[in-house]
């Protein structure tokens, strides 16, 4: 189908802007690295909500496309929720890579250096992160109940993945925003190559099993 030519196109130019945003200069120095990288980070957002953009109008035609999801592995498609990552998991990822990266420089930050990565988060960040992991959680259980209560009519299927896609698109640029340009990328490129990652243990299991 259409949606498989641009998502395989898609995740092929996300590859790039991953390889991209991970040889930004980090810490940003100067006000050309600054500026460089707030505009690999907002060009990665761009990307993401043209996907959902071209997502919403191909569901439209046939929704149960993105159920059934043909371009995604069985292990992807194992853990989706609502036709696609589920919510929540960006908040898990934050708080992952945030421990990890303070235990590996631990000494440095209570000897006062500031890193400036995401093991470096200030209060007020942890504070507005666990704000709005709450209202995702909140927004996830609503969308959850309706998607539940949906029976076979597919308009409102279709509305539904709409709503799951937004609070999707909506969670990470809400969790970037409250970034500084350094630790969104960091988180980006997180996110990307989990992504890649589940998708390619997906696809050596898919071969196996075709393999049998």
């Amino acid at each position: 189908m259409n949606f498989q030519r641009f998502y395989d196109t898609w995740l092929e130019q996300l590859r790039q802007l991953v390889q991209q945003l991970s040889q930004a200069p980090t810490p940003p120095t100067t006000d050309e690295h600054n500026h460089q990288l707030r505009q690999l980070v907002q060009k990665a957002m761009t990307h993401y909500a043209e996907y959902y953009r071209a997502k919403s109008v191909a569901s439209k035609h046939d929704v149960l496309a993105f159920f059934a999801a043909p371009w995604t592995t069985a292990l992807e498609r194992s853990l989706q929720w609502i036709g696609g990552w589920r919510p929540t998991t960006a908040f898990h990822l934050i708080y992952t890579e945030s421990s990890i990266l303070f235990e590996s420089h631990v000494v440095d930050i209570l000897r006062g250096f500031h890193t400036g990565d995401l093991g470096d988060l200030s209060p007020g960040q942890f504070r507005r992160v666990s704000e709005l992991q709450i209202e995702t959680d909140d927004a996830s259980e609503l969308v959850g109940t309706m998607y539940g209560d949906v029976g076979r009519k597919m308009e409102r299927l279709a509305e539904i993945l709409e709503k799951a896609d937004q609070l999707r698109l909506k969670t990470i640029t809400s969790l970037v925003e409250l970034l500084t340009p350094q630790q969104g990328a960091e988180f980006l490129v997180a996110a990307a190559e989990l992504h890649f990652g589940i998708r390619g243990w997906g696809i050596t299991q898919d071969r196996r099993r075709g393999n049998n």
